[in-house]
């Protein structure tokens, strides 16, 4: 819908994906416009554009600021306590020589030339579990030791910290991007991680040469954080010791990616799918269906039931599945399996079947029910949307008519309890701890001495936890301007695709690039791009395994990483950059990056199909 009336003598001028695009356009902008010519802070020209974009989007008058403030502080509150523990950990391990003595390590195993190689190794394994924000938060440390011991290559350090970390973040599960990408594509999770591995490597390798082209031809000085002088180098005798040093680094990735294993596992048992014998009373189950079909009234449970399944009327498996559900007489075992099956690929699976949480056509819905309908459906994963589903069903149906699922599973408790304990928040916090005290220790701080410390770095998290929410504001507003449905239109998907073969993969790669470049996640976009992909995602149609349309999605995201992405300011702002020098260093690598996995993809695809 466009806010304003556009038009001339009666006819409209330009229509609502029209505007859309206008509204990207001048967000983007007025992002550039204040930053590289005004001069203004990042923070100030962020929040300028996200005004401006909700003041051209589409809402209630009263509430066009009002919205930016709230998307601010969702940003601010899922990313401001990681990025200030990250700090603090930064800092100390710099301070303490802990940093420094992982550096030694590293150069007296790989030799001062292949250091860059020890640091895009270290970002390419720690960015599978972790997301790229903590990983680089986590390994700047080391790269400014590095410089201070070589005083050389320190943007050559930086960016290959970046390259391991973005690569394997985008391509590779159980990072949640490639994760879902890899669900909502049918893609085993096994095969993702071996095909995304092997893609990401010769990636890696692009980035890395790409980074020493860089750092010859924009050679940089390292500049210090924040109004403090860095420390001088200290005598290997006065560094901790190499497990303590490496102890704020490890100690989250253990946990993190411990429940990352252990939440995966969980997942794949898919308990809320309809199993054999769920459906205790198929003529009750399906009684209910039908007479809301024969009702009177426009909108009921069982129309929506049926319109869910049937999707957009083109497709024969769905339109089998309503069929069995609506013809009168009993079903044979074979037509229920079949009806089962069908329930949990289009029914289960809709992240959108719940249309309204808290009265869902007559139906109290249960409380996990109401509350996951509720969250965003972008970033829902499948399993997430059939626990969903499977809430509404026994909502509406008693337990002799639909038996009830266990989702605490064994395996489920376990992750739940490394839920807690991997949260990237406690888990960093303890890590902060560490690091804190083996500075306290090291130097012998006093507790005033250590407070002070800390308060340093945490101005310089501040700024950085500013910029980032700000980002994920003006991201926001772009999404209430209804970018993304208008960039979805511009690539219509046919029935004619499946002739295209390898164009799909263009396709993926062009639609997830466009995705990124427009809202600023590489997650958001791998997410929505699979969705729109999901219908050509079998070998019959692609000709090629799907694994090769999930890393080409991945692959696109990288693509056009500028002020509006979150890394983007991690990189400029924990790298002591400019932003000028940001775009002509972190913004080409991503291209190089995601045009190499994607390159490969194609290749691979050609020589390897895997069908």
């Amino acid at each position: 819908m466009i806010p304003f009336d556009i038009c001339f003598f009666g006819q409209s001028v330009i229509t609502a994906d029209q505007y859309s695009l206008l509204c990207l356009l001048v967000g983007m902008v007025t992002v550039l416009g204040l930053i590289i010519f005004c001069k203004a802070n990042a923070f100030l020209a962020l929040i300028t554009a996200a005004m401006v974009v909700s003041l051209m989007a589409d809402g209630a008058i009263q509430d066009k600021f009002s919205r930016v403030a709230s998307t601010f502080g969702g940003t601010a509150g899922g990313v401001g306590i990681v990025i200030a523990l990250a700090a603090i950990i930064g800092k100390c391990m710099l301070d303490s020589g802990a940093a420094d003595r992982v550096v030694r390590t590293f150069m007296a195993i790989f030799g001062e030339k292949r250091s860059p190689v020890a640091l895009m190794g270290s970002g390419f394994v720690l960015a599978v579990p972790v997301f790229f924000d903590t990983v680089f938060y986590l390994l700047v440390p080391l790269g400014r030791s590095m410089f201070r011991k070589t005083k050389k290559n320190y943007l050559l350090y930086i960016m290959a910290i970046a390259t391991g970390g973005c690569i394997t973040h985008t391509l590779v599960p159980p990072t949640p991007g490639p994760l879902v990408v890899a669900d909502q594509l049918n893609v085993d999770k096994g095969l993702m991680i071996l095909v995304g591995a092997a893609i990401a490597f010769p990636a890696a390798c692009a980035g890395l040469w790409f980074s020493s082209l860089m750092n010859r031809l924009m050679p940089l000085e390292m500049r210090p954080l924040g109004n403090e002088p860095e420390p001088e180098a200290i005598p290997d005798d006065k560094l901790p010791s190499l497990w303590l040093s490496l102890a704020p680094v490890l100690l989250p990735v253990l946990l993190i990616s411990t429940n990352t294993v252990l939440t995966t596992m969980a997942d794949a048992e898919r308990a809320a799918q309809l199993r054999p014998g769920d459906i205790v009373d198929w003529g009750t189950f399906r009684d209910r269906i039908q007479q809301d079909m024969a009702a009177e009234d426009e909108t009921n449970f069982g129309k929506h039931v049926i319109a869910t399944i049937q999707g957009d009327g083109v497709d024969a498996e769905r339109a089998r599945i309503a069929e069995l559900m609506l013809q009168s007489g009993d079903l044979n075992g074979e037509e229920q399996e079949e009806v089962r099956a069908g329930l949990n690929r289009y029914l289960l699976l809709d992240k959108g079947f719940p249309k309204n949480p808290d009265a869902f056509l007559g139906i109290k819905l249960s409380g996990t029910a109401s509350s996951l309908a509720r969250s965003n459906p972008a970033r829902m994963a499948p399993v997430t949307a059939e626990r969903m589903n499977r809430e509404v069903l026994e909502s509406a149906y008693e337990p002799e008519t639909l038996a009830r699922y266990e989702w605490e599973t064994a395996t489920r408790k376990a992750a739940n309890v490394t839920s807690m304990l991997g949260d990237p928040n406690f888990a960093l916090l303890i890590s902060a701890v560490i690091a804190m005290w083996t500075l306290a220790m090291q130097r012998s701080l006093s507790l005033k001495e250590l407070a002070s410390s800390v308060e340093v770095s945490l101005m310089s998290g501040g700024l950085i936890i500013l910029i980032t929410a700000a980002g994920g504001a003006f991201g926001a507003m772009l999404t209430v301007a209804n970018v993304g449905e208008a960039i979805q239109h511009l690539f219509p998907i046919g029935s004619e695709a499946s002739s295209a073969k390898l164009l799909i993969l263009f396709l993926g790669f062009g639609i997830s690039a466009v995705l990124k470049i427009a809202q600023g996640s590489s997650t958001v976009a791998m997410i929505t791009s699979s969705g729109m992909l999901v219908s050509l995602a079998s070998p019959d149609v692609l000709g090629y395994h799907p694994v090769y349309l999930a890393v080409s999605v991945g692959a696109g995201s990288l693509i056009g990483s500028w002020m509006n992405d979150s890394g983007f300011w991690i990189f400029a702002k924990m790298g002591g950059l400019t932003e000028v020098e940001a775009l002509k260093s972190w913004t080409p690598l991503l291209l190089v990056l995601g045009t190499t996995s994607f390159l490969c993809a194609v290749l691979m695809a050609l020589v390897l199909p895997l069908v």
